[in-house]
């Protein structure tokens, strides 16, 4: 068990194209370890599928799916964990919005569903509706990397308190939130969600976004908002990605940090209410 963890967020800008997101992914990767050695890539939401026009059908990706053995060797070739941030893939005959582990050795499994689909319409623009093409998940998960506890989320589930104090209460170390928010709701939220998450959490975030502009092989568009964020226990920003294109940061975490900020607001002893 480490006292600290190298982490890399990684930004990207994916399109209705597998081999041109897989390209960037590669891409990304090989920058990265040109002068860093993360244990954990985290990449966004929708980071090897994009649906660039509403609407789209999605076919879903299965696990014994080709690219998935292209990511395994990369996580094998740099001895590293990579979290696929979503991923829409069938699951027991059911599409779900799924987050992926890739292990250093190339084991790939689901970790994590997307339990708070996105149904919204914001005014002067088009409603969105995820639950139209996927399955609610049914749990919260947590993973483990060299010996850290780490939460899952996937984008919406930010706006969701309950499931970010239930690994409160399990004492997680950090909490993934690969995303692809829209520029509006960025704008006026995203970066204050995650600093609250990370407060009321007593944990690291890592946000690996979507942004820039996406422009689909058939023709559709969409924009998101970037700006990737690795938040401390405290609430402090401390990796960003300060645009909306391609890139990532590189942090250091540590344990130290978390037993500080716990020590000095210990909240575990303070909860009042139960569990729902």
């Amino acid at each position: 068990m480490s006292s600290e963890l190298v982490i890399a967020v990684a930004q990207m800008t994916s399109i209705d194209d597998v081999d041109a997101n897989l390209m960037q992914i590669e891409a990304l990767l090989e920058d990265i370890f040109k002068s860093h050695k993360p244990r954990l890539v985290g990449f966004p939401e929708n980071c090897l599928y994009m649906r660039t026009k509403e609407g789209e059908k999605i076919l879903g990706f299965a696990l014994t799916d080709a690219v998935f053995l292209k990511i395994s060797d990369l996580a094998k070739k740099y001895d590293t964990y990579l979290h696929l941030g979503s991923v829409p893939l069938q699951l027991e005959g059911h599409l779900y919005n799924s987050s992926v582990l890739v292990t250093p050795k190339g084991e790939v499994r689901p970790t994590y569903q997307k339990l708070h689909l996105f149904d919204i319409h914001l005014e002067g623009q088009k409603p969105i509706k995820e639950s139209d093409v996927f399955r609610h998940g049914q749990r919260p998960s947590i993973i483990e990397v060299d010996g850290w506890r780490i939460g899952e989320t996937i984008c919406y589930d930010i706006r969701f308190a309950e499931l970010f104090s239930q690994y409160a209460r399990k004492e997680v170390d950090l909490i993934l939130v690969p995303a692809a928010f829209l520029v509006k709701t960025g704008e006026a939220h995203w970066e204050i969600l995650l600093r609250a998450r990370a407060i009321e959490s007593q944990s690291y975030l890592i946000a690996s976004a979507q942004g820039g502009t996406h422009m689909g092989i058939n023709g559709g568009v969409r924009e998101t908002y970037g700006h990737s964020l690795v938040v401390d226990p405290w609430g402090a920003v401390i990796g960003q990605v300060e645009s909306r294109a391609i890139g990532y940061s590189v942090v250091t975490l540590s344990k130290e940090r978390i037993d500080g900020v716990r020590r000095q607001i210990p909240m575990k002893f303070h909860r009042r209410l139960p569990v729902a």
